[in-house]
């Protein structure tokens, strides 16, 4: 029997009951303070955390904090008996940390509220006097990405491990199908595209937008988005989807039946090894960070004003004087801009390159010279080596 796991920022299920009271029974509702012991635990990014008396387990209502009196509303995942990490799989706040002396109240109105210590409202989920009279996790950690008028919402990555505020990469579900993104001027980049993917695999229909896992025999779980990501060996609804701060979009399974080793990362799109659906490394745009030239997996050179050199972390583009750029020419490469959007079309390689010298956005071009087909790159980071010498580029090096 299917069990749906949706996309969301979201583990909290928030329950209204057509019934005569519109308040929250008293005997439901909670103002949790954010002060005393910490939970004595292990948890992700090196977190103290203290725990709300909210609970689905393996989920939990949580403050947690990874710099002193900084601290987000979040739900962690992991079950207290357990010797593994806890996971965060959800943030209210993370852009506004509050700090110690913080409240979160559920009162007779059904609103979720947060406090900070001043008194100022940092975070509320709208729900007052909307006839609300419940709140919990769900035990099967369902997750939602969309809202009640069933729009579009986005799931951003953090900024790093130890920074939770947003990202640069964002996930969106537009048409039932998921789209990634990577922050640009003037405006955000497609680096992966579900649809582009289908059409790969030569499958003209379309599938559902929805995560969901599915068991043939109550053993084995299938974790799919149209396509089988990967079958896991025990069950796939405690799983959740997390975008990493490099743009990776990955999943972990929990096992609540043990107490080591619970985690299993069951999924990653970058990962072409490990999992059939995923992708080459070498088109994650943050894989050769600040920019290089991939080829099986690995960062193997980088383009600069004298050719091209062994790659290092201090590879890099520029800005050229403007009409009168110098470029460096890198034949046989590709990049997630030729893979996910048109580009300007069909130009001349002079013309190609002149848009591009009065552009200062632009730092350098991807040019398919059988087909003329021309692309300016706002960002370029990670050039994907392949065997096709007339997928050129010209980039302004350092």
């Amino acid at each position: 029997m299917s069990s749906p796991i949706f996309f969301s920022f979201l583990l909290l299920g928030l329950a209204g009951a057509a019934v005569a009271l519109d308040k929250v029974p008293e005997k439901d509702r909670f103002r949790f303070i954010n002060e005393g012991e910490y939970v004595d635990a292990i948890a992700e990014y090196d977190a103290t955390y203290r725990a709300v008396s909210v609970v689905g387990s393996p989920f939990q209502l949580t403050f947690y904090n990874t710099t002193p009196n900084a601290y987000k509303l979040a739900i962690r995942m992991g079950t207290p008996r357990s010797g593994s990490i806890r996971r965060w799989v959800w943030e209210a706040n993370r852009s506004r940390p509050v700090r110690e002396n913080a409240t979160v109240s559920f009162g007779a109105d059904g609103n979720l509220v947060l406090t900070d210590a001043d008194g100022t409202v940092v975070w509320s989920t709208g729900t007052a006097n909307k006839g609300v009279v419940g709140i919990q996790i769900l035990h099967s950690g369902n997750m939602v990405l969309y809202d009640k008028k069933g729009g579009t919402a986005k799931l951003v990555s953090r900024k790093s491990e130890s920074d939770g505020s947003p990202g640069i990469y964002s996930l969106v579900v537009q048409s039932e199908e998921p789209i990634l993104y990577v922050d640009a001027s003037p405006k955000p980049l497609v680096y992966f595209n579900n649809s582009v993917v289908r059409a790969t695999f030569g499958s003209g229909s379309k599938v559902p937008g929805t995560f969901t896992c599915k068991s043939e025999d109550n053993v084995t779980y299938e974790l799919s988005f149209g396509y089988t990501l990967v079958v896991t060996k025990y069950d796939s609804n405690l799983s959740f989807l997390r975008l990493t701060p490099d743009g990776d979009l990955i999943v972990y399974t929990y096992d609540d039946r043990v107490e080591f080793n619970a985690w299993e990362k069951t999924f990653s799109l970058f990962s072409p090894d490990q999992f059939f659906f995923s992708s080459s490394a070498c088109y994650k745009p943050s894989k050769c960070l600040p920019l290089g030239i991939c080829d099986g997996e690995q960062c193997v050179a980088c383009p600069t004003a004298k050719g091209t050199t062994g790659w290092s972390p201090r590879c890099g583009t520029r800005c050229g004087p403007k009409y009168n750029p110098s470029y460096t020419k890198v034949t046989g490469v590709e990049h997630f801009l030729t893979q996910y959007s048109d580009g300007e079309g069909r130009l001349s390689l002079g013309e190609c390159r002149r848009r591009c010298n009065v552009d200062c956005n632009c730092l350098g071009i991807l040019y398919y010279e059988e087909t003329s087909q021309c692309w300016l790159a706002p960002i370029l980071r990670t050039l994907n080596k392949v065997n096709e010498p007339k997928h050129v580029a010209y980039i302004k090096p350092y």
